[in-house]
């Protein structure tokens, strides 16, 4: 059985329909694939630049309350200083009055107290030869030098296994007088 001309046509056409269609599947398959990942690389780029986003932000705003905190402590410092030159102004007035003589005070702005000390001031005359020293670190020198003779009252004559041994709890620091 031979096929007619036509019918050989009928199914070439039918079979170029046929692959025709399958290739415009495969290709729409392609595309949406191409789409998906598309978005996936999309939303991963979006979601990355986002994160460097906030975090140049989170620092902005970082160095933003570290300037705010190093202005009010230099507003703070200046307000201390403000206080202070009224107070010193305000003793050497009182100095002035008591003693009828006159007296010459300055800061030295350059000369700071160690790292270690904790605070106070050091006092020194006009030639630095003369210096009053009114830190914490020099309030607890003069409370151990006063406490000596006790320390050693309580350690005398103590000896256990070739050391010799104190009892310090019986000891009370010396009263502070502030004037």
């Amino acid at each position: 059985m031979a096929l007619s001309n036509a019918d050989v046509q009928k199914q070439i056409k039918h079979m170029m329909a046929f692959v025709e269609q399958e290739a415009n599947e495969k290709a729409e398959g392609i595309d949406a694939k191409a789409e998906e990942e598309f978005n996936i690389e999309k939303g991963w780029l979006v979601q990355t630049q986002r994160l460097k986003i906030m975090e140049y932000y989170e620092k902005k705003e970082k160095q933003i309350e570290q300037h705010k905190k190093i202005q009010m402590s230099n507003l703070m410092n200046q307000a201390r200083l403000k206080v202070l030159r009224a107070a010193m102004e305000k003793v050497i007035l009182m100095y002035k009055i008591a003693t009828k003589k006159d007296v010459d005070v300055q800061i030295d702005q350059e000369s700071c107290l160690l790292e270690d000390i904790a605070g106070a001031v050091d006092i020194y005359n006009g030639d630095r030869k003369i210096k009053v020293s009114n830190t914490l670190e020099s309030w607890l020198d003069l409370i151990v030098q006063q406490m000596m003779p006790e320390v050693r009252g309580a350690c005398s004559g103590q000896m256990l296994d070739g050391a010799q041994w104190c009892d310090l709890s019986s000891l009370q620091p010396p009263l502070l007088r502030f004037k």
